[in-house]
């Protein structure tokens, strides 16, 4: 008698662990495609349903792809592009629990930049990726562009994961496309169509044993926040972020000028930019030492690869950062991270950056915005390496 499979008959599973371990020796890594949407106009809504998967999320990819544009077009915010093509960004929970919110360019640059959650080095600059590319202002092509990049939920490995096999709990995700009066100072004849394409990194469910990631209801949250009070011209002032509440990971600054661009109105070299919590300054620095600690931590700003090659990985203009995922070396291993060295909070904590004084700005008063990395963990937060 002859034997084989049947068809329709799924393979029997080869990959299972003897149970005990750590979740990550149970699961595989998997990615599905969660929407591919075309035709959108600027100023459009995206906001599609997301879709169950059989396993824990960690992220998703997400790919802005701006295609059909022509005629000359000059570029309203060029130091914002191509992620100001949304003028906000939503992720939320299930339950409506703020994930990742914030404008284009912080949730879909800075973050992935500072926040050691996506890639390393040139990596964690998206525009470096291979996929990505400028916005033309080619007269053939004017206005098209690919943005890739990445809406992280995995903070440190396997941890900071939501449950999505539950197609009722799902999270929910929203682009609001910028209008054509706010990505161009003058549009191109023809403006360009997008293309949204979001896929779901997850961890599969274990096969053949009952594990759960670690610390699981545990989340990283990223909300842009202004500071207050505003910065004058070369003015000694301390500003106040907002108030905060959880563990620290990251905390990135964004400055802007009251037309809203970026301005590099940071303390002038020989002068020190101060980073206080409850009054007490935790980083007194020389603001080019703090230059010289993202590159040290983060590998933003130096000249050369250990290769030899150019760095392209520069600080954006108006953007510098404190991070605290250097647990275990002064440089950020982005998943691989105990935790120890977060920064507790909670909503009586006062954080607050100062300087005397602080850089011009032609257009004054500038406005000191907040990006923030604040794990929520469920029970006590789980640190050491939770994957072992």
């Amino acid at each position: 008698m002859t034997q084989g499979v049947a068809a329709g008959r799924p393979q029997p599973q080869t990959t299972v662990e003897p149970a005990g371990g750590p979740f990550l020796r149970h699961t595989q890594a998997g990615r599905r495609t969660q929407y591919n949407v075309t035709g959108v106009a600027l100023g459009g809504l995206v906001a599609n349903p997301l879709v169950a998967a059989p396993g824990y999320t960690k992220g998703y990819r997400v790919k802005i792809i701006a295609t059909g544009g022509t005629g000359t077009a000059t570029l309203a915010t060029i130091n914002d592009t191509p992620g100001s093509i949304c003028s906000l960004v939503q992720l939320k929970d299930s339950f409506g629990t703020p994930l990742i919110v914030g404008p284009g360019y912080e949730t879909l640059q800075l973050l992935q930049l500072y926040g050691g959650q996506f890639g390393l080095g040139n990596a964690a600059n998206v525009i470096n990726l291979p996929t990505s590319s400028a916005v033309s202002t080619a007269t053939a092509s004017a206005g098209n562009f690919t943005l890739s990049t990445y809406l992280p939920l995995e903070f440190a490995k396997a941890y900071g994961v939501i449950s999505s096999a539950n197609a009722s709990l799902l999270p929910t995700l929203q682009f609001n496309v910028a209008a054509s009066g706010s990505f161009f100072a003058s549009a191109p004849s023809l403006l360009p169509t997008l293309q949204f394409v979001v896929d779901q990194d997850f961890y599969w469910l274990p096969e053949g044993v009952s594990v759960e990631p670690p610390g699981i209801g545990t989340s990283c949250q990223w909300i842009y926040q202004p500071a207050n009070p505003t910065i004058g011209s070369a003015a000694t002032t301390q500003v106040q972020l907002p108030r905060l509440g959880g563990y620290l990971t990251t905390i990135i600054a964004d400055l802007r000028d009251s037309n809203g661009f970026r301005v590099d109105a940071y303390p002038s070299a020989g002068n020190r930019l101060r980073f206080l919590v409850d009054g007490v300054p935790l980083i007194d620095t020389d603001i080019t030492s703090l230059y010289d600690d993202l590159a040290i931590q983060m590998g933003i700003g130096t000249g050369f690869n250990n290769n030899g090659t150019t760095n392209s990985n520069t600080r954006p203009s108006g953007t510098v950062a404190i991070s605290r995922k250097q647990s275990l070396d002064q440089t950020s291993h982005g998943l691989l991270d105990t935790g120890e060295t977060f920064l507790s909070t909670n909503p009586g904590t006062q954080v607050e950056f100062a300087a005397a004084p602080w850089g011009s700005v032609a257009t004054a008063p500038a406005t000191l915005n907040a990006l923030c990395g604040q794990v929520v963990p469920s029970g006590a937060l789980i640190q050491g390496l939770p994957e072992v």
